[in-house]
């Protein structure tokens, strides 16, 4: 039985921090395979700021060299209404069945959840485990405390908090304004996607 993570985002574009926190994820909780699952573009609270096939090559490009790594575009593909976590990881679930699948995320979704935001939100807790990184001095033990949902299914293995040194801020948005107004983000992004915004004038005002 294999370990794997699920570590979905809009990717748009990928950075060097989404590889370093996929890199650290899979040392620290022992993983074998991370799965980069860039978000659906049909979202009604998302805007990408590029197309889908950008999006992809540059994941592609990323991720090439390293062995762990995955790219699935399942989420992609889906119709707005059927893009729920609840349903993404019972696809994974039965494509990996032999697997401990794992959804990777931050604090800040972790609030969201206590917060009520997500649909499905209880049969998604269940019947699912959760590696959840620190963001922005969210104190995690303290938001599963206060919400029944979270606090009623916490069995001891459900979630794995990662509280220390993943902290590193600069996000796809930072990168973007960058290329929108001048500025240089080179060593922010892979080498490959830097030169592949350039060549496709990617994020230009």
């Amino acid at each position: 039985m294999g370990k794997i993570g699920i570590y979905g985002s809009s990717f748009d574009p990928i950075t060097n921090v989404h590889l370093w926190t996929a890199s650290t994820v899979a040392h620290r909780c022992k993983l074998d395979k991370v799965i980069f699952l860039p978000c659906s573009s049909k979202r009604k609270d998302k805007t990408m700021k590029t197309s889908d096939t950008h999006r992809w090559e540059m994941l592609q490009l990323a991720i090439s060299n390293n062995h762990t790594f995955i790219a699935d575009d399942h989420e992609m593909l889906q119709e707005a209404w059927e893009v729920y976590t609840y349903y993404t990881m019972e696809h994974f679930k039965q494509k990996y069945p032999d697997d401990d699948v794992y959804f990777i995320m931050g604090a800040d979704l972790l609030v969201d959840i206590a917060d009520g935001k997500w649909k499905y939100d209880e049969k998604l807790i269940s019947s699912n485990k959760f590696i959840v990184m620190a963001r922005d001095e969210i104190n995690m033990v303290k938001t599963i405390s206060r919400s029944p949902i979270l606090r009623n299914h916490d069995n001891g293995t459900r979630f794995h908090l990662i509280d220390k040194g993943l902290s590193m801020e600069i996000s796809s948005t930072y990168i973007r304004d960058e290329f929108a107004k001048g500025g240089e983000p080179r060593y922010l992004l892979p080498d490959a996607c830097y030169e592949y915004i350039k060549k496709h004038e990617l994020y230009s005002s």
